[in-house]
């Protein structure tokens, strides 16, 4: 499934289409007025689809939208196209996958061998994948934009930190971005500092340790 088939399908399929189209829209850094003017219609119209005002856009107005985000981004250079690409910050993403099926996070943790540290929380999403991160290179090399890669097909996953010294990092880039994991992972931390648990917890994100290196790890989860 290419890019533009991807965020059509999540327009069409969403219970708030416009807000989907405004979520697209704010990841290219598209306004609405420059959007508008590529498809020769008033900026309110855009506006009135984002804010529910009128009805769902049929497929036609759909695939206009689309193509026009990535139209205005090819001419801007194509960045936002180029972080979506199969191969764009492959040097931070050591592993990836996603689960055909739910996985619950007892089992998930089980097969990690990872031990939550935040216990009081009461986490309820489910676990459709994970994606195993080199957390010097994630934080020397992504923007919030580009975090949005580390996610797949489904943010209902858990993102697995190696090189993590206290934690801190990965968890303020998580606090910072609005899209969330349903489970963190480090990867033989040196010592998880307390920010990272209180931001964890904030965020009613399930925070684990595993003692597993992670070639070990990736077998075994790749074992589920």
């Amino acid at each position: 499934m290419d890019l533009e088939e991807k965020i059509a399908g999540e327009i069409v399929l969403s219970s708030k289409p416009g807000a989907t189209m405004r979520k697209w829209r704010e990841i290219f850094r598209i306004s609405q007025q420059e959007i508008a003017r590529h498809l020769g219609i008033s900026a309110s119209v855009i506006s009135d689809y984002e804010s529910g005002r009128r009805k769902s856009p049929g497929v036609g107005m759909v695939r206009k939208f689309v193509r026009a985000l990535m139209e205005i981004d090819e001419s801007k250079g194509g960045d936002t196209i180029k972080k979506f690409s199969p191969t764009y910050g492959e040097e931070a993403i050591i592993d990836m996958r996603d689960f055909p099926y739910k996985v619950s996070l007892e089992e998930f943790m089980s097969a990690a061998q990872a031990e939550i540290i935040n216990k009081e929380i009461e986490p309820k999403r489910p676990i459709y994948g994970y994606t195993i991160l080199d957390s010097i290179k994630a934080i020397l090399h992504y923007n919030s934009f580009d975090y949005l890669k580390v996610y797949g097909w489904s943010i209902d996953r858990v993102l697995i930190f190696t090189g993590v010294y206290y934690g801190r990092s990965p968890m303020i880039a998580i606090r910072a971005h609005p899209l969330k994991p349903s489970a963190v992972v480090y990867v033989q931390p040196h010592k998880v500092d307390e920010l990272a648990i209180k931001l964890a917890t904030i965020e009613n994100i399930p925070l684990a340790v595993t003692k597993l290196d992670v070639k070990k790890l990736k077998e075994n989860l790749r074992e589920l």
